[in-house]
């Protein structure tokens, strides 16, 4: 007889990361909090650790000292012999890999929460890193029902050739949480309340998944990414274009082949193209100027998850 429900080990080791980019200040300004004192965040047979991740980057307020911290956990930099000479951000990985990894074993956390900020008007944003994921659709489900009517987006990030190495994704269950519209360097009350919100749901949706709870069925619309789009450049690799208007705060809204996209300063319009609606996430984000992506094109569609309980009872 097969089971009509996934049973998964309760949970025992979460961390919650802030600081992997040190000018994202939401994360940085609660995990600072937590570590001060961490009572809403402790929940009954469970290790909650809060954590800063780039110290010298949070010390600077700049999004990182060498390299980009959150691109950096695959195979090759965290095993690269240890050497002063490693940008401070692969030192730093394979430290946060020791601590909480190892990446890929059974030793590592169960869960880490890893909280950024954007400059796009994203909203409540949950990153997923994997389709198949029923307990974390659950869970992502379970933010967004608790959060309601407050919109709260689904990112999925799996892609064929788009590897991302995150600094979550050494825990077996990976989650970034993404709040804005925040300037870098800045803090703002609303989107303050917000990221503590998504964490206090988190935290009770474990809680309950642990006392033996059952999870029925249930189905999320995500937007999945197809491709990065760069800004127009002109033949010295120089921006050529800004984002439209029109575009501009429309992350998550339909986005139409014949839409524009782009302004050049002559007043040109440079639309879409392609054949296909689109949503677009990470319109005119400050950080990926360096990383030459304007937006990310998504496509929206449906997950589904088994029900799920802990299988301690």
């Amino acid at each position: 007889m097969t089971s009509c429900h996934v049973a998964e080990d309760p949970i025992k080791k979460v961390a919650i990361f802030g600081g992997t980019h040190g000018n994202e200040l939401t994360g940085i300004f609660l995990v600072k909090h937590w570590l001060e004192n961490g009572t809403e965040i402790q929940r009954t047979g469970l290790e909650v650790k809060p954590f800063i991740t780039n110290p010298r980057a949070v010390k600077k307020c700049t999004r990182y000292i060498d390299c980009d911290l959150n691109r950096v956990f695959d195979p090759e930099n965290l095993g690269k012999k240890k050497s002063e000479d490693l940008p401070y951000e692969v030192r730093k990985a394979q430290e946060i890999n020791h601590l909480f990894g190892p990446k890929d074993s059974e030793d590592s956390y169960d869960i880490i929460f890893d909280l950024h900020n954007t400059t796009s008007n994203m909203g409540c944003t949950l990153i997923l890193e994997d389709s198949r994921n029923d307990f974390l659709i659950q869970m992502f489900h379970y933010i967004k029902t608790s959060l309601a009517p407050l919109p709260c987006y689904v990112y999925l990030i799996e892609h064929p050739s788009l590897k991302y190495a995150t600094t979550r994704s050494i825990a077996k269950y990976p989650v970034g949480i993404e709040v804005g519209p925040q300037p870098q360097g800045v803090l703002r009350a609303d989107i303050l309340d917000q990221m503590r919100k998504m964490i206090k749901h988190a935290l009770d949706f474990i809680h309950n998944f642990n006392e033996g709870k059952e999870f029925p069925p249930c189905a999320i619309e995500v937007y999945k990414i197809m491709e990065k789009v760069d800004y127009p450049r002109n033949e010295s690799g120089e921006i050529a274009a800004v984002i439209h208007p029109k575009l501009q705060d429309q992350d998550w809204k339909p986005l139409h082949p014949e839409d524009p996209v782009f302004l050049t300063l002559d007043g040109k319009t440079i639309s879409l193209g392609g054949d296909q609606t689109v949503y677009p996430v990470f319109v005119n984000e400050a950080a990926y100027y360096e990383k030459k992506e304007a937006f990310a094109k998504t496509t929206k569609l449906t997950l589904n998850a088994k029900s799920i309980r802990s299988s301690l009872h």
